[in-house]
């Protein structure tokens, strides 16, 4: 069977007229090209749709069984033009976003509301985890987005990746915050928040340390640096962290924060990466949103770098 949407159309335009050429001046066609459409269609059918007596179109029980099916057809084509239409003006769909914890409580919710702002029939799912599992997630196409630590190259996925220059995070009214900068030197000796020993950036701040001779006094050791600004906050340590927790930190206190935030020498970084599945093309929408969240990591690498 091979029955088109212009039959359809000339089919339930008939029905609704009772008339050829009424149909065809509605559909802006030629009468010759309504009936031929309406012959094929009863043809594919096999069953006559109506009776011609005199110059007129009675319309038979089959033609009004059939109308129900034909319009419910047509119905849901248009609903389906307009919903995709709508998603490619990123009007509608559905995101699912998993991101590192340094990411999760401002950098990602700030630039999800910006995004969806204007799209109220967008939805969203955006999950934190550790980066290994955002990695497991995003290769499995359970996400459409996954902002991590740099995993190895995985086939699974496709990766942008930033290596993010760290700052050091300190007190206000710390001697040293009126530095242009930061170095391994000041910090020789002093009590220092760090991620675990495992870590690529302990291991990163560590050898900064070693090349200018600084003694490196990791007195606290942590799985992420959110907590660690808390523990500067009161005086008890300094931090080198990624951009993104002290953007996140500055967001949230503002023209309140106790921290400032200085570039760091030698340098100390943090490699990340956007994620998305390798095997799966990103759609209109995850695609859009990928550009911004580029935009923003390169943005908060200047601006602190």
């Amino acid at each position: 069977m091979n029955i088109t949407i212009r039959q359809l159309q000339c089919f339930r335009e008939v029905m609704r007229t009772g008339s050829i050429s009424e149909a065809a001046r509605t559909l802006q066609r030629t009468q010759p090209a309504v009936s031929h459409m309406i012959a094929t269609l009863e043809d594919e059918l096999g069953v006559e749709l109506f009776e011609r007596q005199r110059g007129r179109l009675i319309r038979k029980p089959e033609a009004h069984y059939f109308l129900e099916e034909a319009e419910h057809i047509l119905d849901r084509l248009s609903k389906t033009s307009r919903t995709m239409k709508e998603i490619a003006g990123l009007e509608q769909g559905r995101l699912r976003i998993a991101c590192m914890p340094a990411a999760a409580n401002y950098l990602m919710p700030r630039l999800v509301a910006d995004f969806v702002r204007d799209k109220p029939k967008v939805n969203v799912s955006m999950m934190m985890r550790a980066s290994s599992v955002i990695e497991e997630w995003v290769a499995s196409q359970q996400y459409d987005i996954g902002l991590a630590e740099t995993p190895p190259i995985n086939r699974a996925l496709s990766m942008h990746t930033f290596v993010l220059k760290c700052v050091c995070a300190l007190p206000s009214d710390s001697p040293l915050a009126n530095k242009k900068f930061i170095t391994a030197k000041d910090l020789s000796g002093e009590p220092m928040a760090t991620l675990h020993d495992d870590h690529p950036n302990y291991h990163s701040t560590r050898q900064a340390f070693k090349k200018q001779g600084a003694e490196l006094n990791q007195r606290f050791e942590l799985r992420n640096f959110q907590p660690a600004l808390k523990l500067v906050e009161e005086g008890l340590c300094y931090c080198i962290c990624d951009p993104m927790t002290a953007s996140g930190y500055l967001e949230r206190f503002d023209d309140r924060a106790k921290l400032v935030f200085k570039r760091f020498e030698p340098e100390v970084t943090l490699s990340i990466s956007v994620l998305n599945p390798a095997h799966r093309p990103a759609s209109v929408l995850a695609s859009s949103f990928i550009e911004l969240l580029l935009s923003e990591i390169q943005r908060l690498n200047d601006q602190f770098g």
